[in-house]
């Protein structure tokens, strides 16, 4: 078992609904393109795209935008003009941060997220200066709720299918897997009868740090300009707020 959930400070904008209705389907439609890209079009192989396409479809975003999402990640439409970047910085305190962008203007983007980073006591850094911090890993969400089997069968289920963490929550169960092993994973699930509410590939910290003071505030207010920015789909941080330890 893991010590402790990482979840909630690693994934921050999961529970984050943006009010503006086009940036949301901007970045849920890039998502798509994104996951197609790596895994296929076929949602039924992929389990990250049918998640992404799921995600979307609870926004409202239309159809005819999700179908064309995927052809153009899997290149039915043609190669899309995208590009997806990796960057890498040190937020206030010294805290790790690494985004995953997609964008159709790395200069643009580039100088815009060096700007954030400066603006609020950190800098963008050269790649790998933390990506060592983190380790991928295939993450699954399975509510109590959803289980068709008790808590004990579920977790050797899972550990038998090639899982390589869990973590016990109130209400749910946080499934790390290799990310090669992310869809064996959830198709033993799925015959197991067992419905899974998220499953992503993320970067996950290896370890934990606090802020106080003026670092937290600073913090804060970087994180959220960069979850709220249009070419960043993922933000990862070794930052946790004091009491989500």
């Amino acid at each position: 078992m893991s010590g402790h959930s990482k979840w909630s400070t690693i994934k921050r904008k999961k529970s984050k609904i943006d009010a503006q209705r086009g940036k949301v389907f901007t970045k849920l439609a890039k998502e798509i393109i994104s996951a197609a890209r790596r895994g296929g079009g076929d949602p039924e192989a992929n389990i990250a795209l049918k998640n992404a396409i799921a995600r979307a479809k609870e926004a409202n975003l239309p159809n005819d935008n999700i179908q064309r999402a995927v052809k153009r990640g899997s290149g039915e439409l043609g190669a899309d003009n995208y590009e997806e970047i990796t960057y890498e910085g040190y937020g206030p305190g010294g805290t790790a941060v690494m985004l995953e962008i997609m964008t159709d203007n790395r200069n643009r983007t580039a100088g815009e997220i060096r700007h954030f980073f400066s603006k609020y006591g950190g800098n963008l850094g050269e790649t790998g200066c933390v990506s060592w911090m983190f380790d991928a890993r295939g993450v699954l969400i399975v509510e109590r709720s959803n289980l068709a089997m008790d808590a004990d069968e579920f977790m050797l289920t899972v550990l038998d299918a090639g899982a390589v963490d869990i973590k016990e929550e109130e209400d749910s169960f946080e499934v790390l897997t290799e990310p090669s092993d992310l869809n064996k994973v959830n198709e033993v699930l799925e015959v197991e009868g067992v419905k899974i509410s998220h499953a992503e590939i993320a970067m996950l910290s290896k370890t934990t740090v606090t802020l106080d003071g003026k670092n937290e505030e600073q913090m804060e207010k970087l994180l959220e300009m960069l979850e709220d920015h249009d070419d960043v789909q993922n933000v990862y941080t070794n930052y946790e707020p004091l009491g989500e330890e």
